[in-house]
């Protein structure tokens, strides 16, 4: 990119262009940390399920491009952005983010749990690069193999420890919300994304689902699809409750982390923003880990 296009872009497309041009997918974000472009099928009944195969732009994640000239055009539909979200899971770094949350409420110590982790399944945390957040957690970027998805999940690896993977995005640094400044770690501007320990692949890669022999959904399939009904048959004033309540039944049933994203769609739809329905899924892991841990 030239230097002149640099000096006339928002700070938010400059750092979002100098991500792309490593070869990360990036789209613009707005000050609350969701997608800054709106869905062209909002309000469409049935309910449209595009992932941009309509070649309009507003599809989240979806929109994500390493394209300067595709990268420029989304940020100037969306004049208002004010940070960048970079996809993971996709080529060349399959990216895979570890966020690691700071809960002074509930006493959580993510890093200590991340380190537990790596003493208990015989891996070390590698040097990385790792991304400081407004509210004092961090993001360590990772690098998966071809042929492995890692899904998205919240707290299953431990309280405060969350998983982006296939689908989901990091708020890129130099990003600006509306709670402060995301931002390099100093010492860490220099590293590229280092692989993924394989012991921690594993931890991150949830076993095959089962299948029935004879080709019927399987029962938690059946209960997964019957959860995501009911939170999307929610009103005003019941959306969180009904949002959280299914949260924590498929957690409790060993599939909240395959069900997250269907849940969220679901209750995007009801009327909730992305980081709302996030949070309270994130609650419900949280608080249902002690039991399925114990």
């Amino acid at each position: 990119m030239a230097t002149t296009d640099r000096q006339t872009a928002t700070p938010a497309l400059t750092h979002a262009l100098a991500a792309a041009e490593r070869g990360l997918p990036v789209f613009p974000l707005s000050a609350t940390k969701v997608p800054a472009l709106r869905s062209p099928h909002r309000g469409e009944t049935p309910p449209v399920r595009c992932k941009g195969a309509c070649g309009l732009p507003g599809h989240g994640v979806h929109d994500a491009t390493t394209d300067p000239a595709a990268v420029r055009a989304l940020f100037a539909a969306a004049p208002g952005a004010t940070g960048y979200g970079i996809a993971c899971g996709r080529p060349p770094h399959r990216l895979i983010g570890i966020d690691l949350d700071i809960d002074t409420t509930h006493g959580n110590d993510s890093v200590a749990a991340l380190q537990q982790l790596a003493l208990q399944h015989l891996f070390t945390i590698p040097a990385t690069v790792t991304v400081l957040t407004p509210s004092g957690g961090r993001h360590l970027w990772l690098t998966g193999p071809p042929g492995v998805s890692v899904p998205n999940s919240a707290g299953r690896l431990a309280p405060g420890i969350d998983v982006r993977g296939a689908g989901g995005y990091l708020v890129g640094p130099g990003s600006v919300t509306t709670h402060g400044r995301y931002r390099l770690a100093p010492g860490t501007a220099h590293l590229t994304p280092a692989p993924c320990p394989r012991s921690l692949l594993r931890l991150l890669t949830p076993p095959p689902r089962p299948h029935q022999p004879d080709g019927r959904p399987s029962p938690t399939s059946r209960q997964g699809e019957g959860l995501v009904q009911f939170v999307r048959a929610a009103h005003e004033g019941q959306r969180n409750t009904r949002l959280f309540w299914a949260a924590c039944r498929a957690y409790e049933h060993g599939f909240g982390d395959a069900l997250a994203d269907a849940l969220t769609e679901a209750a995007i739809r009801t009327g909730l923003t992305e980081q709302e329905a996030r949070a309270a899924i994130a609650s419900a892991a949280r608080l249902t880990t002690p039991r399925r841990n114990s």
